[in-house]
């Protein structure tokens, strides 16, 4: 990857940092992930047909993400040529691009309300905000329960939403960023394990898992050095250790590893069992010897973690532009 794309993504990331997703712009234009969204929908309606048998479902659901992969990838492909012929003001388009992908802001944003949600207005403040960023059954949730959630969801989206988006674009530039996140909207819509979804979205679900092994690590290995440069060596080491100890107790191939990692960064015992809206799920706890009491101020460490691990992917993206 060139130098100036480096500098892209990362003032892509600071940018993002500081206004993460404007009001004034997303309110007048649809957000591309939104566009992304119409787009899955319509697959869904277009292939997914009550009745088809299951290998039915499987083909028309691996043909469905095909068509929306080779869409993300033209789409990319006519970006990049754009920026090309409109150099040197193209670079202004592509940091755009970037930019609107990546969820630092939001993400820090959502999680903090969890925190001030608890702390100012009780278990129903907590599962109100929780129930903005998790797919579990928010009313099932106690104090704990509450924190555990969100600390979970800010560990896995930091790779969903941060590392997994930038790594593709540092691979393959626009439609590498355009492709992933088209791959994780389908993910997220379609592969549930539910009676509609189950072999439909089946093709969804493994490339989704594909896309983001790679990224799922380097978070881990970044949450550590996050928790590293905030509670000490012993912290870090306890991240990595978790990590590589407990990620595959998780039912995802990937989600288990920044999971993990801040749960032993932070000292705290995160998954076990959880509802959702359409199954219960047993699971093991990742750091089971960790605290399980948790309250808000264990969401604002985590927060912390988080913020340095951001930090030092940035640190990563300048220390490669420059060597």
């Amino acid at each position: 990857m060139s130098e100036s794309a480096l500098f892209i993504l990362l003032t892509a990331l600071v940018l993002d940092w500081v206004f993460g997703e404007p009001d004034i712009l997303w309110s007048r234009f649809p957000h591309p992930v939104v566009l992304f969204g119409k787009a899955v929908s319509w697959a869904d309606k277009q292939y997914n047909i009550e009745g088809d048998s299951k290998g039915v479902k499987i083909r028309k659901g691996s043909w469905a993400i095909f068509l929306l992969v080779l869409a993300a990838l033209l789409v990319g492909l006519g970006l990049e040529k754009l920026v090309s012929i409109a150099w040197p003001f193209g670079w202004v388009l592509e940091l755009f691009v970037v930019f609107v992908l990546l969820a630092q802001k939001s993400l820090r944003d959502h999680v903090s309300a969890v925190a001030i949600g608890l702390a100012a207005n009780g278990l129903q403040g907590g599962r109100d905000a929780v129930g903005m960023i998790v797919g579990r059954d928010p009313s099932q949730l106690d104090g704990s329960g509450i924190c555990r959630a969100s600390i979970e969801s800010l560990a896995e989206n930091f790779s969903d939403g941060v590392v997994a988006p930038a790594f593709w674009y540092a691979v393959f530039g626009l439609p590498g960023i355009l492709v992933y996140k088209m791959i994780n909207t389908a993910d997220s819509m379609i592969a549930y394990k539910n009676e509609k979804y189950l072999w439909f979205g089946r093709s969804a679900a493994q490339i989704d898992d594909l896309a983001n092994w790679v990224p799922a690590r380097i978070s881990a290995v970044l949450v550590a050095i996050g928790s590293g440069t905030v509670y000490g060596i012993n912290s870090m080491l306890n991240s990595l250790k978790c990590a590589f100890r407990d990620a595959g107790l998780h039912r995802s191939p990937n989600a288990g590893w920044p999971e993990a990692a801040m749960a032993g960064g932070t000292g705290i015992a995160l998954g076990g069992p959880r509802d959702y809206a359409h199954e219960r799920v047993s699971q093991p706890f990742l750091n089971a010897s960790g605290t399980r009491d948790l309250g808000s101020h264990h969401i604002e460490i985590s927060l912390d973690v988080f913020s340095r691990a951001c930090f030092v992917l940035w640190g990563l993206c300048l220390l490669i532009a420059l060597l």
